[in-house]
This record gives C-alpha cells, sequence and structure tokens, in this order.
C-alpha cells in the first residue's frame, strides 16, 4: 500500500473526487485486503510458492545437495573462529612411526611389529595411564609371536585398534576382520582389550564422533579414558582447539624408535609416566584426516590426532550443548517471515533499513555466538536462513513493489491532475514535502470564474452542462499544471489555483502571470469554438493576487483538504469579481506583478476590496493593448496619481484614441472621481 502520508496528502489534493473518509486508509484490515486485491492470484500464487521454496531451503538445507556443502563449509568456518587457542595438551602423548621410521626399518606396510613390540615393552615400563594402539594387526606378519608376548606381558591397560568390514569396507577385508578376530582373541585373559577405531567422515572431513556400531567394542579414547557417563553414546560434535605457540603442537609427538631400547625409551620418562599414550602412524601418505581446520590452511593431519581430540575432550568432560530440532524450526521459519516482512517495508525508508540490518547482523553474528557459548551449531541452516530469506523477500518484494507501482502511477495521474507533474513525483518520492500540518507560505493566488454560466445552465440538459464544464476545465487546468500551479479546488465553473506550494520557485511569479493570461486565452478560444447546438458560453475572468498564506491539510478526522487560507486568497478572490464591475478580463495586483513581466500589464487604478483594509493597485494584462500606448497610459497615470492633475487629460485622450476599450473608458471616469492618490470603492 502507498505510505500513510502519501495517501493523505493525495486525498487531500483529491479531495473533490475522492469521497470516501480518510480513515478507513488507516485501518490495516483495509490496506491488506487492498493490497490482496491488487497483487492478484497469479502473482500471489508464485510468491507463495517462492515462500514455500524458502522455507523448505531454510529448514532443510544440510540435506539439500549444493547447500549441504555451503552448511558444512559455515560450520567448518564457525569452528575455526570460535576454537580456543590453548597451550600444549601434557595429559596425551603420541608416539608414532613416521616416514623416517619407515626409511630405516625398510618396512612400510604392515608397520615393523618387532619394533612396535619393543616400542610397548619400554613404555609401559615408564608407567603411563593408559595406552592405546590405531594400528590394526589384521594379517599375519613373522614378527607376531613378538608382539603377543609384548601385549601379554603388559602391565598398563592397552586397548588395541579393531575394526570391521561392516563399517569400514573400503580399509577392511572380511578375511582381514577375521584374523584380527582371532589374534585379538588370543589376548584374552590379558590387560590388552579391543577398542574401535572408527571415525565418521562427511565430504572426507572428521566433525563429530562417531556412533557405536552394534557388536563393535568402545570406541578407543572412550575405553582408555575414565569412565563419564556425558560420554555414553554421544554424537555431537567433535571439539576443536588450536595451538596456542606455532612451535607448540597440541601434543607432544615422538617417533617410536626411540622407545626400542631402554636406555633412549627411559629418557622421555617425563614425557610418558602418568599420561595417556597413543601409538599410531603420523605418515605422510597413511591415514590423513582433513577437519575443520582444514577449512583455512588445507593440512591433514594423522587419523591418531582424531583420537587424541577425542581423548582430551573426555578428559575436559567437554560435550557440546544441542540445540532442539524445535528452536531450528522456528528460526527457519523467522528466517522466511523476516524476508516477507522485510519485502513488504521495502517500499518504506529509514525503519526497514534497521529491520534489514538487525536481520543480517542475527544471521551472520548468531551462529557464530552460539557456537563460541559452547552450543553445537551442525546443522544450524545459516546457510538455508540467507537463502530462504532471499527467496522470500524477493518474491515478497517484487509484489510489493509491482503493487506499488501500480498505485504510483495511479498516484502519479491522480496527481497529476492537481500538480505539475515533476512536482507530483518529487511528493512521491518525498510525501513530507507537502505538509500534513500548516505552515506559512508565500504564494501566488489565481481565481477564475466563466461569465453567465450558471444562468446558461438553467436552460440546457444535464449531460450538455457537465460535457461543457469538464472540457471548460480540462483546458484550464492544463494551463495551469503546464506552468507548474497547484489546483486547488474547483468550485462549480471557478478554477482555484496556488503558485509557491508545495514546492516553491523562484520564477513562481512569472509562471502563475503567464498561467493567468493562458487561462483567459483558452477560454476565449473554448467560448468562440462551435459545441453543438447551446447558448454562447461568456467570458473567463481572472484575478491573481501575491501575499502569506497557510497552507497545508485542513478539514475534519474524516476528510481533509490540502489547500491555502488567508487574504491572499480572499484578495485574488474579489479581483476576480471585480473584473465584472470594471470590464476588465485579467486583473492582477502589483504585488503579483514579476519584474521580468512588467511590460505586460497597464496600470487599472486603484480600488478598495469588501472586508479589506489596504486598498490594492491593480492592473490588467495588456493582450491587445499596444505597447507604446501601454507605456504613455501607465507613465500618465503615475504622473496624475502623485498630484498632477492635468495627466488625466492625456489619459483620457488615449481613451478617445481607443474608442472600444471599455476598461480603459471606465478607468478614467473613476479617476475623474476619486482624484490623485484615490481610492475606487467596490460594493
Amino acid at each position: 500500500m502507498i505510505p500513510l502520508k502519501v495517501a493523505l496528502a493525495m486525498a487531500a489534493s483529491l479531495s473533490s473526487v475522492l469521497e470516501r473518509p480518510i480513515s478507513a486508509l488507516a485501518e490495516p484490515g483495509v490496506r491488506a485486503r487492498l493490497a490482496l486485491r491488487r497483487v492478484g492470484v497469479p502473482r500471489l500464487a508464485v510468491t507463495i510458492v517462492f515462500v514455500v521454496l524458502g522455507t523448505v531451503a531454510a529448514a532443510f538445507s544440510w540435506q539439500l545437495p549444493l547447500f549441504g556443502a555451503a552448511e558444512r563449509a559455515l560450520y567448518d568456518l564457525r569452528v575455526v573462529l570460535t576454537a580456543p587457542a590453548v597451550d600444549q595438551d601434557h595429559r596425551v602423548v603420541m608416539v608414532v612411526f613416521n616416514d623416517d621410521t619407515l626409511m630405516h626399518t625398510q618396512r612400510r606396510s604392515p608397520l615393523d611389529r618387532g619394533l612396535l613390540a619393543k616400542a610397548l615393552t619400554q613404555i609401559d615400563a615408564l608407567g603411563p595411564k593408559a595406552i592405546g594402539i590405531d594400528i590394526l594387526i589384521d594379517e599375519p606378519q613373522p614378527d607376531d609371536e613378538q608382539l603377543v608376548a609384548a601385549l601379554r606381558g603388559m602391565k598398563t591397560p592397552t586397548h588395541l585398534a579393531f575394526a570391521s568390514n561392516a563399517t569400514n569396507t573400503d580399509e577392511i577385508q572380511t578375511w582381514q576382520e577375521a584374523f584380527l578376530r582371532k589374534f585379538q582373541a588370543g589376548l584374552a585373559g590379558s590387560r590388552s582389550t579391543p577398542a574401535s577405531i572408527r571415525v565418521e567422515k562427511e565430504d572426507d572431513v572428521v566433525r563429530r564422533w562417531p556412533s557405536h556400531a552394534r557388536g563393535e567394542p568402545p570406541l578407543l579414547a572412550v575405553s582408555m579414558a575414565p569412565h563419564n557417563p556425558a560420554f555414553d553414546g554421544y554424537r555431537g560434535s567433535l571439539r576443536f582447539r588450536s595451538p596456542k605457540f606455532v612451535n607448540r603442537p597440541l601434543y607432544a609427538e615422538f617417533p617410536i624408535d626411540l622407545f626400542s631400547q631402554p636406555f633412549t625409551a627411559s629418557l622421555f620418562k617425563r614425557f610418558v609416566a602418568g599420561r595417556y599414550v597413543l601409538v599410531g602412524g603420523d605418515i605422510s601418505d597413511i591415514d590423513r584426516v582433513a577437519n575443520p581446520a582444514t577449512f583455512l590452511n588445507g593440512e591433514r593431519p594423522p587419523g591418531l590426532k582424531v583420537h587424541a581430540d577425542m581423548l582430551s575432550q573426555i578428559l575436559d568432560g567437554r560435550t557440546e550443548i544441542r540445540i532442539p530440532n524445535w528452536f531450528l524450526a522456528l528460526t527457519a521459519l523467522a528466517a522466511v517471515a523476516g524476508g516477507v516482512l522485510t519485502g513488504v517495508l521495502s517500499s518504506r525508508r529509514g525503519w526497514d533499513q534497521a529491520f534489514l540490518a538487525t536481520q543480517v547482523l542475527i544471521v551472520m553474528i548468531g551462529p557464530l555466538v552460539l557456537q563460541a557459548l559452547g552450543f553445537d551449531t551442525w546443522r544450524v541452516p545459516q546457510f538455508g536462513w540467507v537463502v530462504g530469506w532471499l527467496a522470500a523477500y524477493t518474491a515478497t518484494a517484487a509484489a510489493a513493489r509491482s503493487v506499488g507501482a501500480e498505485q504510483r502511477a495511479y498516484a502519479q495521474s491522480a496527481l497529476g491532475k492537481y500538480l505539475p507533474r515533476d512536482v507530483a513525483a518529487q511528493i512521491l518520492r518525498d510525501p513530507s514535502q507537502m505538509a500534513l500540518h500548516g505552515e506559512r507560505r508565500e504564494i501566488y493566488a489565481l481565481f477564475t470564474d466563466l461569465q453567465g454560466f450558471t444562468e446558461l445552465t438553467h436552460g440546457l440538459e444535464p449531460e450538455m452542462v457537465a460535457n461543457l464544464l469538464n472540457a471548460y476545465l480540462d483546458l484550464l487546468s492544463q494551463a495551469v499544471l503546464e506552468h507548474g500551479g497547484t489546483i486547488d479546488k474547483f468550485v462549480g465553473d471557478a478554477v482555484v489555483a496556488f503558485w509557491g506550494a508545495p514546492i516553491a520557485r523562484p520564477d513562481d511569479g512569472e509562471r502563475a502571470a503567464r498561467a493567468a493570461i493562458a487561462m483567459w486565452r483558452v477560454g476565449e478560444a473554448f467560448r468562440t469554438t462551435p459545441m453543438g447546438d447551446h447558448p454562447p458560453l461568456g467570458r473567463t475572468r481572472v484575478g491573481l493576487h501575491r501575499g502569506d498564506a497557510i497552507v497545508g491539510n485542513f478539514g475534519g478526522e474524516g476528510r481533509i483538504t490540502y489547500t491555502a487560507l488567508g487574504d491572499v486568497m480572499n484578495t485574488a478572490s474579489r479581483l476576480e469579481s471585480a473584473n465584472k464591475t470594471l470590464n476588465t478580463r485579467i486583473l492582477v495586483s502589483r504585488e503579483a506583478i514579476p519584474p521580468s513581466m512588467a511590460g505586460s500589464f497597464r496600470v487599472m487604478g486603484r480600488i478598495g476590496l469588501r472586508g479589506r483594509s489596504t486598498p490594492v493597485e491593480i492592473f490588467e494584462a495588456a493582450l491587445d493593448f499596444p505597447s507604446e500606448a501601454r507605456e504613455r497610459l501607465n507613465a500618465a497615470y503615475a504622473r496624475f496619481d502623485a498630484g498632477e492633475v492635468a495627466a488625466l487629460d492625456e489619459i483620457a485622450a488615449l481613451s478617445a484614441e481607443f474608442p472600444d476599450d471599455v476598461a480603459l473608458r471606465g478607468l478614467v471616469t473613476r479617476l475623474e472621481g476619486v482624484g490623485p492618490g484615490g481610492v475606487f470603492r467596490l460594493g
């Protein structure tokens, strides 16, 4: 709908046409019904479809192709930006086969189990809390007896990697699983027990805790850490931290070679005693997994680090707070509703920008704040919110703008009947320029009248009267608008107009004076143009005056009118009426004559108007009066008015030169009666 101010301003300008109370326009129900009616069924259906699609995108974006990838990327970004920077975690240490180890042992796959057996024996002697082995013993090797002996002799709780074909189809075959189960069964009764090394990846990135597969042992980290009920069946996000110092990784890491001999192993006792030791691989091209941090740096740390992160998360007792599904559903609906509301408000200034900025802030910052506060923002549809909002906003704004464009076109067309086109456009762009309150403005007021029209209507059919009057008023209205005036009202056959409001121009005086002449000319052309079988029309009379007025919207609560009030309006009206007495056509007060058009008017003396104490010096447009004669008349009048009585003879002689000029002859008569400086009083 058009904003209320514009509707009121339109109604004010169109008060003679719109008879419906303005208060109805302020009722929200009326505005809503009008808006829906103007939208139309096809456009409304398209809008609803887009809003529904936006709702689907906002609610289910994680499950949609491409959308899910965008959501995961945004999640990774949130994790990285909110990951706490911490110093090295001294509770967990990693002992690894690395590329140098492979070079020294000349064994790549499977890893050297003899070296592993020796290292486990030495690590066990250093007194760790628990040992986790992320190496699958899934096929026979010559050193298996040595490894079995080492595992059976462990005093430290040791947890040996287990994986099944059912959950790791690409990494372990059924025969490998069979060997693994047999190998671990042979360790029954020892401190070495199986533990699942299962991890879950989505687009090759580890972000969340894996589910516990039926028939498999507990997860490696769960087996190693003291029991924490919060992690029984936990399926939330992994907690990621970033190293506080560049040269100090989150976990101390040592090559397994250093633990193959008692002497060298003893040097690392302070790094192992009382700590959780994870044994596995850190090999450049084997078992590398991405995590959210790779969103920025592209690194792929070893899989062993995932188990270290899970272990430290259990030790900290930190489970991410799950956001309820109902809350996510409500936020999706709120995002779409925000888009709809913003689209509806898109034609308004100020408030919609603030509303839009608030929504952008919530969508951009909200999930980040939740992540920083410990909430699990996995499945928070941030990208879906944006897409849903855009779909709802685009559809709603398009519908609102199409309706607004139609209304604006209608409003401009309607206002264009009362205001110049450029003024109407400015009012529609900035309705505040048409004051809804009264304000004092200097204006040029113009009144017209059609001589004898009232008497003429008595002898004509109503339809002919309407046709004649409408055609006549159209011509005069066009003359006003072409010269930048504002049409105040029509009073029967009379036109009331003014210049200087709602928008003032430097040349308003010249525009008003030229409009007065143009209106008389089109009136004469209309009068002399044959228009069927009706009596001839009378002459058009015009009055123009300049002065202060109170301009604005006035009226009762139910109906208002944009108009001008004050002496300037009364004076212009009386000048128009004075034409009849003075036998003139266009009377203009001295105040209303612009300097640029001083040569276009001839003096008609000084008159006193009823209800006005100050006399008015008046001039008539010298339409067909020679300029040389006009100059003689104005000069002679100035001398006479200053006290030179003999100058009246010059005016009389000039009148004799134009015997058909009734107005000039009347001026001579009036001056003879009032004398120099006198005022002719009209009844």
